[in-house]
């Protein structure tokens, strides 16, 4: 008989109140364990940059925190492959102590990247062969403009179960897939004996069976670990799986845990604090009405367009007059969204519109959850360059009345194509993603231009704080 234990975490999205606790839990089973070998595996979307320390040091501080974790393998979500330029994630694991298995993700030239492994052979210490196989969700319309080829889950799993067929007792995937795709896979190949799982966030507190297999997944930001018992035979066939969760707000809270926290938030802070970015007039302070203003300038100029579009909830906080760094606009704009490029013909941008406006009153308090936003409420919408007149239904374009049979573009955030609110903008719109600027990037590059900063402009500033 062999029992072996598999801790599991997934969506942490740079949740760093609950690293401590989890820490802790995860040393203690991994030294205490009844059990004869303890693995640990994480689904993808550890990092997000809505956190200043991880938006500061482009996710390596979350490699620091992750190697303490003592994981045995990972996967990564769409946070670290879309969220990140390029570049970005091709160093993000310089630093890893853990390998990272990601079978459908390819450089352009369709070369793996040199810090994935498409699959893992582990062999326990009773001799159990596990294969380990990465998958992560396959947005092709968002990795292909940040340079990289993202491959279906079909093709990948069918030649990645050709290529491990007959090397494994125990197979095992770690997907940042969502439970639905996790059901298809179950369902499609049922040699897959367990499924580590996130993307959905979906909290499977004792595990989901599918067929053969068993799915598991510990829903978001660290709230929960994931803890499965698995029991073998002495031919290493497997008996039993025994999946539960841990709610980490049962863990108990240690002296020092909320200054570590408090630490790494603080030095996000002022390494952010130190770039800055624009010296803006007093009309900013503190108005939101302004800072959506200029920030439909900023996407406009950004995408080459005389249309843009944007809805008050993005702003977290207004700007400030005076000096604003890149503290302030993370603060501010903490989405890891991108601009889209987006050419409709006349028609449909009038039925763009009219969707909006339908939806408007609806989506001024929409509590939003997903698709990249780090708000509250959607808000209420803003055109540049368009006006609408909902008692007679016409669109005005730059002062004239709509042409339906012209083409025109716009500038919106890829938010707005996935979101349900705005079908035209997915169904008839040629979008063309814009990488690798986020959102608050773009904004901070339009007003270091418009609005740049002057030596005496930082002494001014210096000189009042002393004051």
């Amino acid at each position: 008989m062999e029992t072996l234990r598999i801790l599991h975490t997934n969506d942490l999205h740079s949740h760093f109140e609950h690293f401590p606790k989890i820490r802790r839990y995860l040393h203690y089973v991994q030294k205490n364990a009844d059990a004869d070998q303890v693995f640990t595996f994480d689904a993808g979307d550890f990092m997000d940059r809505s956190h200043p320390l991880s938006d500061a040091t482009e996710g390596q501080v979350n490699i620091r925190l992750m190697n303490d974790f003592n994981y045995d393998a990972i996967t990564i979500g769409n946070n670290e492959g879309i969220s990140n330029p390029h570049q970005v994630l091709e160093h993000l694991f310089d630093h890893a102590d853990f390998p990272v298995v990601l079978a459908n993700l390819r450089e352009e030239d369709e070369s793996m990247p040199k810090w994935a492994k498409s699959h893992l052979f582990l062999t326990s210490k009773k001799g159990t062969r596990i294969a380990l196989v990465g998958l992560t969700a396959a947005y092709p319309m968002t990795y292909g403009p940040n340079h990289w080829s993202i491959k279906m889950l079909g093709e990948t799993m069918d030649s990645v179960m050709q290529e491990i067929a007959g090397q494994y007792d125990l197979l095992i995937l770690i997907t940042h897939t969502g439970v639905r795709m996790d059901k298809w896979l179950a369902k499609h190949y049922p040699q897959i004996d367990l499924i580590v799982g996130g993307h959905s966030h979906t909290l499977l507190a004792k595990g989901l069976q599918e067929g053969h297999t068993w799915i598991t997944q510990t829903g978001k930001w660290g709230n929960y670990v994931g803890d499965i018992t698995l029991h073998l035979d002495d031919a290493h066939h497997l008996l039993d799986v025994k999946p539960t969760t841990i709610a980490t707000a049962s863990l108990p809270e240690e002296p020092g845990d909320q200054q570590e926290i408090d630490a790494l938030y603080n030095k996000g802070k002022e390494l952010l604090e130190r770039s800055a970015v624009a010296y803006l007039p007093e009309k900013y302070n503190n108005d939101v009405e302004a800072a959506i203003s200029v920030s439909l300038d900023a996407i406009a100029d950004f995408a080459g367009t005389d249309l843009a579009m944007l809805s008050t909830g993005l702003f977290l906080s207004p700007f400030k007059s005076g000096i604003i760094n890149k503290f302030d606009l993370q603060h501010a704009l903490p989405h890891p969204m991108h601009v889209v490029r987006t050419s409709l013909q006349g028609r449909d941008l009038w039925r763009l519109c009219m969707e909006v406006e339908k939806n408007r009153h609806f989506l001024s308090h929409f509590n939003l959850i997903g698709m990249s936003f780090r708000g509250k409420i959607f808000g209420q919408v803003h055109y540049k360059g368009i006006k609408v007149d909902m008692m007679t239904r016409n669109v005005y374009v730059q002062g004239k009345l709509l042409n339906p049979n012209a083409e025109y573009q716009i500038a919106v955030l890829d938010h707005y194509v996935l979101i349900p609110f705005f079908p035209t903008l997915s169904i008839v719109g040629e979008n063309e993603f814009l990488f690798p600027q986020f959102l608050r990037e773009v904004v901070g590059s339009y007003l270091s231009k418009h609005y740049p900063l002057k030596e005496s402009d930082v002494f001014e500033e210096e000189k009042q704080e002393q004051q």
